[in-house]
């Protein structure tokens, strides 16, 4: 029992009733068969898709510079549709999240789900991405939980809820088309000499999305990259954009990932001491291919995962187990898995993790054999507790140790929110 104990609670969500005896006959293997096949959300409740909440987004924001216009110049409140347009969409992603967490048969492989959101964080914070936090998840990392490496990373980075998190839909070669029609377009102007000319906004290279892959998705900060690499790379994927706009910069379906080739830097690029040739969108995806499979990446990603399942310092043998995984399977995540699984010290009683508020949340609806109905339960919840759902601080995600979570203020909150469950 001591090993289905761990199975459910240290690798799962929680046990709901019935669950450890269902464990306890093969541990492992019950693990093991959680990791097959991509993990759907256990929840009934209607989700958009991320093109449809864009679409809605787009509109809002006209409705919105319209009532600006109106407005009379006495101090009155505009009203603020953006904000209405995505609101429910937030709302009913953080409540399917807890009902999935709550009532999956696949907490294992729910828990993953949670890791990978963490490890590619986006936040609702940032208004562009308010309401399709959940969809990143959702559209780029539940389908692709049980395949390589190289595809979930393709996935996540050009989804639009991480393009615009990270802002590379402005990102512009100095030598591509549109930064050469504005040039012209100024020279023309100041030719004229007839004070027509009006200084527009520069264009430049937008570098954050290419820093935060090598930094917190793959290589890690200390991986010995340059300057050079992070300028070449952001580069390299200058065009990554999203679809819909007006003008030069429409194109595409609005609220999808869309290739502007007018954007993007043209030529060859050399990365981490490689040439990559220009092949538009594909320059960009070779980089990913090829930072899929470094050795910095396989010891970066098994290093967080030993943390996450086994202990907040990782035992050096089961990173460097999980790390071989990944490198001989070339990025396979189902084989990944199964050396955390394998790993000896993923079984020992002594090794302990303190939970953080998700996890505290979500295994006591699991305990109760509960789901929330609605999202104002989840949303009062997380905000007491102090991890309001995709709103990590920063790109690095929520932090994932006992020091961060187990201050006396932070305890007292579980003790008052265990009162109101109860």
């Amino acid at each position: 029992m001591l090993q289905a104990e761990i199975a459910v609670l240290r690798f799962g969500l929680g046990a709901r009733p019935g669950e450890l005896a269902a464990a306890a006959g093969d541990p492992r293997g019950w693990l093991t068969e959680q990791t097959k096949g991509p993990v759907l959300l256990a929840s009934n409740t209607p989700l958009a898709l991320s093109d449809q909440i864009f679409t809605e987004l787009q509109a809002a924001r006209d409705e919105r510079r319209i009532a600006k216009r109106e407005a009379d110049a006495a101090p009155a409140p505009v009203p603020n549709p953006v904000r209405d347009a995505y609101l429910p969409h937030y709302r009913a992603q953080v409540l399917a999240r807890a009902q999935s967490a709550a009532l999956t048969a696949r907490p294992f492989g729910e828990r993953l789900v949670h890791f990978w959101t963490n490890h590619f964080a986006v936040s609702a914070d940032k208004g562009a991405v308010f309401g399709v936090a959940g969809t990143l998840e959702n559209e780029a990392i539940r389908p692709h939980i049980d395949g390589r490496f190289a595809d979930l990373l393709t996935a996540v980075e050009q989804h639009p809820a991480m393009i615009a998190f990270l802002d590379n839909q402005y990102s512009v070669g100095k030598d591509s088309v549109l930064a050469a029609l504005a040039a012209q377009r100024a020279t023309r102007q100041l030719a004229r000499g007839d004070g027509s000319y009006t200084p527009r906004r520069e264009f430049g290279i937008n570098e954050n999305l290419a820093r935060e892959i090598l930094e917190l998705h793959t290589l890690g900060v200390n991986a010995g990259y340059s300057q050079t690499d992070v300028t070449s790379f952001a580069q390299i994927i200058t065009g990554w954009s999203i679809g819909g706009g007006k003008g030069r910069l429409a194109g595409g379906l609005p609220g999808r990932f869309y290739f502007r080739e007018n954007l993007h830097q043209p030529g060859a690029k050399v990365f981490l001491g490689k040439t990559y040739y220009e092949a538009g969108q594909r320059q960009g995806e070779a980089v990913l291919e090829d930072l899929a499979v470094h050795p910095a990446t396989a010891h970066f990603i098994a290093t967080k995962l030993v943390r996450h399942f086994i202990a907040d310092d990782p035992p050096p043998a089961a990173v460097a187990r999980v790390a071989r995984a990944f490198l001989k399977s070339g990025g396979d995540l189902p084989r990944v898995y199964a050396a955390l699984i394998e790993a000896p010290e993923a079984w020992k009683a002594d090794m302990r993790k303190f939970k953080t508020p998700e996890d505290f949340v979500f295994s006591t609806l699991r305990s109760l054999n509960v789901a929330p109905r609605q999202p104002e339960e989840v949303l009062r919840s997380f905000e007491l507790l102090g991890q309001r759902q995709y709103t990590p601080g920063s790109p690095a995600g929520w932090p994932d140790t006992a020091k961060s979570w187990d201050g006396s203020d932070a305890l007292m909150r579980r003790v008052l929110w265990a009162s109101r469950v109860a």
